[in-house]
């Protein structure tokens, strides 16, 4: 574990205070450069004036965020459990594969209000939205200790409930050295930010369903949103996103022994979904403490029925299962 540290500069703040100094509106453009590229605070950026910095050191914290604690799991995957300034709690997760891709899992609420039945997050209470500047602090603390390339908002919360401040911080990433082309933002299905998203987000930045059951009866049992807003409504917002964009839409499919794993169920989702517009992510269930997860002959039986529908699909890798950095598991726990 880290000594408790600051993440990375509140740019809303650090632009109040330069134009009240009437400093040059480059000023937080040079600042928020060196924070990009994983300058741990004022006294690095040796292209801003002493006098500013030392000004900054005391006026403007580096920080929208605290490090409570870090942990790093036997396959290298680090989870960083971080503290707004009124003592909410936020996760955000680093993931290293051997091929040499560096991927973050960021968060963009505290909690979660949605009660997803299978993702831990969903049995916390909910404290609030994050900011733009707390999301990218989770990316930056990050940037910090390596180089990063991928990103995908998966961790606490529904992105789509807290849209103006993911869509700001999403667009800010490339600098940080994240494209958007490599940025994807998931959702359980909720249409009003659903919807901005498909219509106002023209960047090439992913879009991930968070869907796990075919039907809507089973999907309500396990994701209380789909009371509200029907799968079939959901998956035609999808599909006018692929049709504005011409971009696959993920679709994330935790599995649930005896649930939603039979092969049955997956020729209902072969039914709903278009083959040339959705690829599906089978997501081998993470204990959270409801469900038991399908096992490996069950996974691949499920699989075998997209592959002979030619439903592109694929089996995730699980990264932190052991410090509870695996996906649905941040629940900031021990908080």
């Amino acid at each position: 574990m880290r000594n408790a540290t600051l993440a990375a500069v509140d740019r809303a703040l650090l632009e109040r205070r330069l134009a009240e100094r009437g400093e040059p509106a480059y000023r937080a453009a040079q600042v928020w450069r060196w924070a990009a590229k994983g300058a741990s605070g004022y006294t690095a950026m040796t292209n801003v004036p002493a006098g500013l910095r030392d000004e900054l050191e005391r006026d403007v914290p580096f920080s929208t965020l605290e490090l409570e604690r870090e942990a790093t799991s036997r396959d290298g995957t680090v989870k960083a459990l971080f503290r707004t300034a009124e003592g909410h709690a936020v996760e955000a997760v680093l993931m290293r594969y051997r091929d040499g891709r560096r991927s973050l899992c960021l968060s963009s609420q505290s909690g979660c209000p949605l009660t997803c039945t299978f993702c831990a997050t969903g049995q916390m209470r909910f404290a609030r939205n994050l900011t733009a500047s707390e999301i990218l602090d989770q990316a930056l603390y990050f940037r910090r200790l390596e180089e990063v390339d991928h990103a995908v908002f998966m961790g606490m919360g529904e992105p789509m409930l807290n849209f103006d401040a993911v869509a700001e911080a999403a667009r800010k990433l490339p600098d940080v050295g994240i494209t958007n082309r490599r940025t994807t933002i998931s959702t359980v299905g909720w249409m009003p930010g659903l919807r901005r998203f498909v219509d106002e987000v023209e960047e090439p930045i992913r879009l991930a369903l968070s869907l796990h059951a075919a039907d809507d009866d089973l999907r309500r049992e396990l994701m209380p949103v789909n009371e509200r807003y029907p799968l079939a409504d959901v998956l035609t917002e999808c599909e006018r996103y692929f049709a504005l964009r011409r971009r696959k839409v993920f679709i994330e499919y935790v599995m649930l022994r005896g649930v939603n794993d039979r092969v049955e169920q997956a020729r209902a989702l072969v039914a709903v979904l278009d083959p040339s517009i959705f690829k599906v992510n089978l997501i081998p269930y993470n204990p959270t403490g409801m469900y038991d997860g399908s096992s490996p002959k069950a996974i691949a039986a499920f699989k075998d029925v997209l592959d002979r529908a030619r439903l592109p699909a694929t089996v995730r890798l699980t990264r932190g299962r052991d410090i509870a950095a695996a996906c649905g598991q941040l629940a900031a726990e021990r908080a």
